[in-house]
């Protein structure tokens, strides 16, 4: 199918063979609980990512350089930042880069976001608050919040209910919308995006996104087929500037996902912010 508007897609994993050679294997959490398909979990090049793209309307995709838990314990995993710097500088047309956060580096976390931002170009920063069972409210995190307003970029942080993704590691679910609010009073000028929909405290996050100017809504990870109607409402009306396009690929297929969208039947202007103008306002990109 041909897509008149072109997406900006803003949580994307970079999936390649050297990516996954680098984390614990996870089958039985992408595929059996996930449904990824055995072919994606195999793998995706660049190439191969760039042609599903195309095939769903997607002209730009932000790849996430994940820190994924402590490096010390087998169940973690960073994805090696020149990974993504890399296939950024290779199709900097199509790819933009985000910066992982792990909050128990400290300092030389902070310096690291510092460099990727100021020095190869990345865009924002991104974290998973589960894996290290640290809500975004934690003090851990305020460097990194504070370098980032330096540097004037976002940063997402999964909020909602965490998953078991190895058994060797659950985690708890530490990341409710509810502690944005701390967060956005404290740094009001800080872009922060919660990513994963809030599922199952949606109508959380649509609450701390109605209050605070300078928070949003990933809308990726959970098809939009299966989304809340209080969701779908929230993008059609009120909060049609709040939500950012993501598909948290491969978790979500390119291809399914923007046919779910699509299927909404949203008013064209809440469909546009959605799809690209939101992503491109919050990032700074030319629309």
């Amino acid at each position: 199918m041909s897509y008149e508007l072109k997406a900006i897609d803003a949580v994307v994993n970079l999936w390649t063979a050297e990516v996954l050679s680098s984390m614990p294997p996870r089958r039985q959490f992408y595929v059996d609980k996930m449904n990824v398909d055995d072919s994606t979990f195999a793998g995706v090049s660049l190439e191969q990512m760039l042609a599903r793209m195309d095939a769903a309307g997607i002209e730009r995709a932000f790849l996430i350089a994940a820190k994924v838990g402590v490096q010390h314990h087998p169940a973690c995993y960073h994805v090696p930042y020149r990974l993504v710097v890399d296939a950024v500088q290779k199709y900097p047309e199509r790819f933009s880069g985000l910066a992982g956060i792990d909050p128990t580096e400290g300092m030389t976390g902070v310096r690291e976001l510092q460099t990727l931002v100021r020095d190869y170009g990345f865009i924002g920063a991104h974290s998973y608050p589960h894996w290290y069972e640290l809500a975004p409210d934690h003090a851990r995190y305020y460097p990194f919040y504070a370098k980032c307003v330096e540097l004037d970029v976002p940063i997402q942080l999964q909020v909602g209910q965490s998953m078991v993704y190895d058994a060797r590691f659950p985690r708890r679910s530490v990341a409710r919308p509810i502690t944005f609010d701390g967060v956005a009073c404290d740094f009001p000028e800080l872009k922060l995006i919660g990513i994963h929909v809030g599922i199952p405290w949606t109508d959380e996050m649509i609450a701390m996104a109605w209050k605070h100017t300078n928070v949003f809504i990933g809308c990726d990870a959970h098809r939009p087929k299966y989304w809340p109607e209080s969701f779908v409402k929230y993008i059609n009306s009120y909060g049609q500037d709040k939500v950012l396009f993501g598909t948290d690929f491969p978790v979500l297929g390119f291809e399914q996902t923007r046919a779910d969208i699509e299927a909404l039947n949203l008013k064209p202007e809440a469909m546009r912010k959605l799809l690209r103008d939101n992503a491109a306002r919050v990032y700074r990109l030319p629309v």
